[in-house]
Parts: structure tokens; sequence; C-alpha cells
């Protein structure tokens, strides 16, 4: 049994480390894809890209790993049964699933693993990467502008300069949009760029350049006569200088690395446990702001307040003050028309505040359903995935016995198929339970609950040596063979 324990594992390794290498390959080339235009012309050394690159590969391992399984439990056991050694095995005695035994070991210690990485390893590694790519969207923020071409990264500046370099430029020209109605134009011969200390503020040390300031062309005026007059001239003022500093606001691009715990509360970058403490406080804080909510509006009832002004009084302080009980409610018919306008007045005021309230309260609730919902949502995509794992291997070591095809011809093929829908399953059910269709729980598992069927008939007929599709039932279906008889 030892020699068969160890060449199922020997005959499973080779695939499995060739096909996550593949895997991780074409991941991490998305990735890249992706992020091209921010890691572009930005001048970085190559131990940020390293940097960045081992971080990014950690996030991408449970992605990759799926993949890896089902594609190479397939080639395992294509490759025994088209070389009949599954048969010869077989034969000898063995059942199918004393045959996967060994490897069902290996795949739980995988997903095991795999569980412990996504938990403890990937929330730090998104938190890195996350980042680490802010900062190097951030870094050199004076390479956004291309020399020739019209820069348009800043919002409400369109900048272009004729040449240079990292920071020191010729023909500088900057339109100013920020003011409505206004462009404001500067031109320079000569500048260099540079950032304030604290990042907020990008500053253009400008010479001998002027600054020209128009206002928007008017729109026509018509005289009492109705005949319109458009002005072809509009409002401007020219200046010039010999040497200055224009200074324009870098919000949205504070970001460094040096403030990763800016990230540290999303829930992509927290483990179960956190999590868990997360959603505890967050239902506490709910419950907390709900119970001062219900106390303010019976605070602004009257029942309510002479009623635990009642409970809270001493009955001889009651007695002594005089209290009255009010025989009967003042009827509205008794009214004059004024006090039953100023009476309805005050009636719909207090409504709509009231109302205004209430709706505050219900955005404030499905804010925090939704908040709840995404930690949920990473919360059972850990456990997921780790399930996902030994579902996977136990849809494809089966059908890699039944389709008898070894290699990477056929088993790719499959495994690419299987992982689509693989893929297709879980895209579906995380949307239906971001948009609150489905629970967390069954949207987060709505691709094991698919799949995890197919497994187990998978593997009845594989330990059967039965066809997946029965050719008997088909035939039964089929009423045009049936005509023929």
């Amino acid at each position: 049994m030892k020699r068969l324990y160890s060449f199922s594992i020997k005959a499973f390794a080779g695939p499995f480390v060739v096909t996550f290498a593949i895997s991780m390959f074409i991941l991490v080339m998305q990735f890249f894809w992706k992020y091209i235009d921010d890691l572009m012309g930005k001048g970085l050394s190559i131990s940020v890209i390293i940097e960045l690159l081992f971080y990014v590969s950690a996030s991408l391992i449970p992605l990759a790993l799926p993949l890896a399984i089902l594609l190479s439990s397939i080639m395992t056991f294509g490759n025994l049964s088209e070389n009949n050694e599954l048969t010869a095995l077989k034969s000898s005695g063995l059942s199918l699933y004393r045959i996967f035994r060994p490897l069902m070991v290996v795949v739980f210690a995988i997903a095991l693993f795999t569980f412990y990485f996504s938990n403890y390893v990937i929330p730090v590694a998104n938190l890195k990467w996350h980042s680490l790519i802010f900062d190097i969207q951030n870094t050199k923020i004076s390479t956004i502008i291309t020399p020739g071409v019209y820069s348009k990264e800043l919002d409400g500046y369109v900048i272009k300069v004729e040449k240079g370099n990292e920071s020191e430029f010729e023909g500088i020209i900057i339109h100013d949009h920020t003011t409505p109605n206004e462009l404001k134009t500067i031109r320079a011969k000569h500048g260099k760029i540079y950032k304030s200390e604290n990042g907020s503020y990008l500053f253009f040390e400008l010479k001998n350049g002027s600054v020209l300031e128009e206002l928007e062309p008017q729109p026509p005026s018509f005289t009492p006569d109705g005949k319109s007059h458009n002005p072809r001239s509009r409002p401007s003022r020219r200046s010039k200088f010999e040497q200055a500093t224009y200074k324009i606001d870098l919000s949205g691009f504070d970001l460094s690395r040096s403030r990763e715990e800016l990230f540290k509360d999303k829930h992509e970058m927290m483990n179960v446990f956190q999590i868990n403490h997360v959603m505890d406080s967050i239902q506490n804080k709910g419950q907390e702001i709900l119970s001062g909510f219900v106390e303010r509006i019976k605070a602004d009832h009257p029942y309510f307040v002479s009623n635990t002004f009642l409970k809270n009084t001493p009955k001889q302080t009651l007695d002594e003050l005089e209290f009255k009980a009010i025989d009967s409610l003042v009827n509205f018919q008794e009214l004059n028309n004024e006090q039953k306008i100023m009476s309805i007045r005050n009636a719909q005021s207090k409504l709509r505040n009231r109302n205004k309230n209430i709706q505050g309260q219900l955005d404030f609730i499905d804010s925090m359903e939704r908040d709840m919902d995404s930690f949920m949502i990473e919360f059972n995509r850990k456990f997921a995935l780790t399930v996902a794992i030994i579902i996977l291997f136990f849809i494809g070591a089966p059908l890699g016995a039944i389709v008898r095809r070894g290699g990477f011809g056929a088993p790719v093929v499959i495994a690419a198929l299987l992982f689509m829908v693989y893929f297709v399953l879980i895209t579906i059910g995380e949307s239906l339970a971001t948009s609150g269709t489905l629970s967390p729980f069954m949207g987060m598992w709505f691709s094991s609950f698919v799949l995890a069927p197919i497994a187990i008939y998978l593997m009845y007929a594989a330990a059967n040596d039965r066809p997946i599709i029965n050719r008997d039932f088909i035939y039964r279906l089929n009423p045009l063979k049936r005509r023929k008889e």
C-alpha cells in the first residue's frame, strides 16, 4: 500500500505543480494588464516591481488552487486510465475509493492550508498590495505630464509642456478651469515641479511667463424692440511675470504607503475572527443608535414626556403641585378657523420632520445591513473556497477516470470548461449576495450547492464503471427512434 500511496502522490504532484504555475502566471498577467497604465512610465525600480508581484501573487493563490486541483486531478487519473494502470489496480481488488484515498488526504491538507492562508496571509497581502499600488499611483506625480501631450489627470486643469525631464520643463501651458465662467491660462518658458511636504499640493515654480484671465462667451442680450445683441469681445486681463509659483490642489492623490491603516477597516483585509468582532461592533452600535432614536421620538411626544415625569416624580410632590387629570381632550371642531389652520400646519410640520427622521434612520439601517453583508460575504468566502477545492477534486478525479484521456489535450479543455462553470457560479452567487437577492451564506455557497451533486454522481459513475450519460435513458426519450421500431 505504501507503494500505491507513493505512486499516486508522485503521479499527482507533477501535473499539480505545472498547472498551478500556469494558473498563477495567467492571473498575474491579468493583474498587470489591468494596472498597466499605472505602472508604465513611472520609473519604478526592480525591487518595487518584485515587491508588488510578491504580494499580488500571494493574494491570487486561492484563485489558482481550484483550477490547479481540477486540472491536475483530471490529468492524473486520465493518464492512469489511458495506460490501463487504473484497470490493473481495480483488478487486484482495490476499489476506486481506496485508490483515491492517498490523494484525498493530500487534497484535504491543501484545503486546510488554503483556509489558513486565506485567513491569515491573504488579508495582509491585500493590505500591502492595495497600499503599494496607490503609492505607485502617487509616486512622482510629475510623471503624469508627458512632453508634447495635453494632460487631464488633475481635475479642472489641462497641462502641456514642450520638453523636459522628471521635474524641469520648458514651454509650460496651464489651463485652469476650476473657477466657473472663467478661463485662466498660464504660460511660462521655464519651470520646475515639486510637491509639498504633506503631499497635498503640487507647486509649479515658473519663470518668464504671462497670465491670461478671460470670461466665457456671454449669451446674447435682446433690446426692447426684439433685436439681439451678441458681443464679439469678452472681458479679459493679461499680466506678465518674471518669476511666480502656481499651486494646484492634489486632493485624491494624498495616499501613501505610510498610511496603510486607511485600508485596514476593509473586509478584504480581515480574517474571520476580526470580521466576527467587527460584526458584533456594528450590531451593538446600530442598537445604540436605534435606541437613542426611539428615546428622542418619545421625548418629542407629550404623552411619553408626561408619563416619564409621573413615573420619576414622587407622589407627595405631585400632590403638592396639585396635578389634575384632563377630563377631556380638545375637540377640533370647537376651534375657530384660525386655530384650525395653525393646528393643521403645526401637525404637518411635525409629520414632515418625523418622516425625515424616520427616512434617515431607514437609510442608516440599509447602509448598516450592506456593510454587514459585505463582511459576511468575505467571512463565507474563506470557508466556501476551502470546500470548493475538495468538490473540484471529486469532480476532476472521477471524470479523468471516465474519459480515459491524459496529457494536456482533452483534460485542459474539460478543466477549462468546468472551471468556467465554477467561476460563473461564484460570480453569480456573489452578485446575488451583494445585491441582497440572496443571503451572504447562500450566495457564497451557491457554487458548492450546485457542484456537490455533480461530484457525487461522477464518483458513483466512476466507482461502478458506468457512463456519465445513460444511452438507454436517452434512447427512451427520443420519439423518432421509437417510431422506427
